[in-house]
């Protein structure tokens, strides 16, 4: 993949996983506006109906207290209420004529008893309603009047039954489908407490602006000192969260595609590095491919060219150089089949008990010719009084071979000193290899055992391999149950550290 695409690629999906979050946000906040409005509407209405019933309530008491007198008769509570109270009308007064002029007209409809007798019965009708109205406004005004009069000398306390509130708004919250706890307050315009329920919390508890609601007692009075009906819900954030709950799972949908987003970006990543090893390794396998090729197709261009003299010297000359150039052919094909190894989880191996220090000290044997063709030398301390192991003694061989043979290669322009080390922690044999030379970065030691990877040195190709040496050696260690760690210091040189089981001395 190109990189001006793979660029695009993780734009799009950044801009797109961007806008996705910013819907869902504005999905959800407007969703919490909607239900808290919805609330808060269907709370101010349920105080102002209580309100309403309160006053109501208040006004068909005082009307009843004026007209129901225990030894009033029916006419004489039509005088009570025509009268101020405390008026007491003389005894003498005839309310039979006060029921004779209630009395029902006799309607006439025969025409032998005058002329328009209809019109005459409907006017008649309409001046005695009108009679009938006049006098009972007159008294409703005056009863109005003495109620009024009497509020204003009455306290709150008088007026309200506190008991009634709660119970009215406890009926009107459930119709509204509200149950959630809250407290009831009455209080002064000064915010001073005239009443609290049984439950409330002091009105000095901490609770968020929001979730008070206030509504005026008798609204339209012009009191010099009115009183308000408060109620406060402390959960009422706790119930907006809840009323969400259908939005979770959206929510977890959307963390979930942030995490395959994450993911994908991560892969699409490590391919394009992955991409970029396996073109530094197809590279460098040309080159090393090449140079034994080469030889080869040379000494066999000598050997088919009669001018030069096949004299047992020249041939053995030739000999040798195929000999030793197929070799090396050999060994670079042998690392390009070990790729094959990886991509298997578990290898066959051949275990077999050995002796972790006989095997080191005939490696180094063999090795040490190559490092004193270059003015180095391997100083040993196998100190391990317990190396008896169970290994594949090929496979084992190759890693100890692999890490001196790095060291080798990496060595600075200094005599390389290698030092190879055994000792004994517990159950296991730790083996230590370390060397003078120029060491690896921080940042590189992580990926050192990543498949392909090289650590760079300025020349893609001043140092021969393909990236795989490590990566074989940790998979190998692994399958032998065993670890390993790296120690270096840029300049100063590395340490591998390998750990593997022994077996016990009980056992043996």
């Amino acid at each position: 993949m190109r990189r001006s695409r793979l660029i695009f690629l993780v734009l799009a999906m950044v801009f797109s996983f961007i806008g996705l979050v910013i819907l869902q946000v504005r999905y959800i906040t407007t969703n919490a506006k909607i239900v808290e409005e919805q609330f808060n509407e269907n709370v101010q209405y349920t105080l102002s109906q209580t309100v309403s019933l309160i006053e109501e309530n208040e006004a068909l008491e005082f009307l009843s207290q004026s007209l129901e007198k225990e030894n009033y008769s029916p006419d004489k509570k039509i005088l009570a209420f025509m009268y101020p109270e405390g008026y007491k009308p003389s005894q003498n007064i005839d309310t039979t004529s006060i029921t004779a002029n209630t009395a029902r007209p006799l309607i006439r409809l025969s025409t032998g008893h005058g002329k328009a007798t209809i019109e005459e019965t409907s006017r008649y009708l309409q001046e005695l309603f009108q009679e009938n109205f006049s006098r009972r406004k007159t008294i409703l005004d005056q009863a109005v009047f003495r109620w009024m009069r009497q509020s204003e000398e009455r306290s709150i306390e008088r007026r309200i039954d506190f008991e009634d509130v709660e119970n009215i708004l406890h009926t009107l919250f459930d119709s509204k489908g509200i149950t959630q706890p809250y407290y009831v307050y009455v209080v002064g315009k000064s915010g001073n407490m005239i009443y609290k329920s049984d439950n409330a919390q002091p009105l000095s508890y901490n609770i968020a602006k929001n979730a008070s609601y206030k509504q005026q007692f008798f609204p339209l009075e012009n009191a010099k000192n009115p009183v308000f009906l408060k109620v406060i819900f402390p959960e009422k954030q706790n119930f907006i969260l809840k009323s969400m709950n259908l939005l979770l799972p959206s929510v977890g949908f959307m963390l979930l595609i942030l995490i395959i987003f994450i993911s994908t970006i991560i892969i699409i990543m490590r391919q394009k590095q992955l991409e970029i090893m396996k073109t530094d390794f197809i590279n460098n396998m040309t080159h090393e491919f090449k140079t034994p090729i080469s030889s080869i197709s040379l000494a066999a261009q000598m050997l088919k060219d009669s001018s030069i003299g096949k004299s047992p010297e020249m041939m053995k000359h030739i000999s040798a150089v195929i000999s030793d150039e197929t070799k090396r052919l050999g060994f670079q094909v042998d690392k390009v089949l070990q790729m094959a190894m990886f991509e298997k989880e578990n290898s066959t191996l051949s275990l077999t008990e050995l002796s972790i220090n006989e095997l080191i000290t005939d490696i180094i044997n063999n090795f040490s010719l190559k490092v004193q063709s270059k003015g180095g030398k391997i100083i040993s301390k196998l100190e391990a009084k317990n190396d008896c192991a169970i290994v594949d003694e090929v496979h084992f061989t190759n890693i100890i071979y692999n890490l001196m043979d790095n060291a080798l290669k990496y060595s600075s322009d200094k005599p390389l000193l290698l030092t190879v080390v055994t000792r004994n922690e517990k159950d296991k044999i730790f083996i230590e290899i370390e060397d003078n030379g120029i060491g690896i970065r921080k940042e590189d030691q992580k990926r050192i055992f990543e498949k392909f990877f090289r650590v760079s040195t300025g020349n893609t190709h001043n140092i021969k391999g393909f990236g795989l040496g490590l990566t074989y050696v940790k998979k190998m260690i692994l399958e032998h149950h065993g670890a390993i760690k790296v120690e270096s210091e840029p300049g100063l040189g590395t340490k591998f550290i390998i750990s593997i089981p022994v077996i016990s001395a009980d056992i043996k």
